[in-house]
């Protein structure tokens, strides 16, 4: 039995691709661990606070001087953060828009970015501190972009891959549903990805 975290980062409700992507990843896992939890997080009907000035320094101060207004600055992104450690599994919904991911995911990705918490140093320099997870990225895209002239403008995969990795989540597969705006390509462009999934 795994708890899964599912994020989704789509303007496309219902109809969007990555979310429909990231279901069956779900349902996949759920029929490899039997009996498995989801918790389902809309990123974007959330409307994330960007950081601010402020949030940033009270990030920093230690736990023993915050007063009530900074831990209440703080909430958000210690409730996300208590989120993301509990999850064994981790499903994020990654529609590439402008080449990137959108900007909801970002600031969850702010918000989970801890000096002392998620991440630290040591002798050999960062060292994530979000390990023993395994994440699974369900990407869209209107073109395609994991091979071809569009694979120099994937910010996406390139980008969760790195960052995540840099948090200690190291253990990070991508499957895409891409082409979608393309004819030819677009018509089963989401059956491609749900055949593709593979759960290790």
């Amino acid at each position: 039995m795994k708890r899964v975290l599912h994020l989704i980062s789509s303007l496309q409700g219902d109809t969007s691709y990555s979310t429909k992507l990231s279901k069956a990843i779900i349902s996949k896992v759920i029929e490899k661990y039997p009996g498995s939890t989801v918790e389902e997080v809309n990123l974007v009907e959330q409307a994330i606070p960007h950081i601010t000035p402020a949030l940033l320094q009270t990030m920093f101060t230690p736990g023993e001087q915050l007063t009530a207004a900074a831990k209440e600055l703080l909430r958000y992104s210690d409730d996300a953060v208590k989120q993301l450690m509990a999850a064994d599994i981790i499903v994020i919904g990654a529609p590439l828009y402008n080449f990137t991911i959108h900007s909801s995911l970002k600031s969850w990705i702010d918000h989970v970015t801890r000096a002392g918490i998620t991440f630290g140093y040591n002798e050999n320099g960062p060292a994530g501190m979000v390990t023993g997870k395994k994440v699974y990225v369900a990407m869209s895209s209107g073109g395609v972009y994991s091979e071809g002239p569009g694979k120099q403008n994937d910010f996406v995969a390139p980008y969760l891959k790195a960052f995540l990795g840099f948090l200690g989540m190291t253990d990070l597969t991508v499957f895409r549903a891409e082409g979608l705006k393309v004819p030819g390509i677009k018509e089963t462009a989401l059956e491609k990805g749900i055949e593709s999934i593979v759960i290790d």
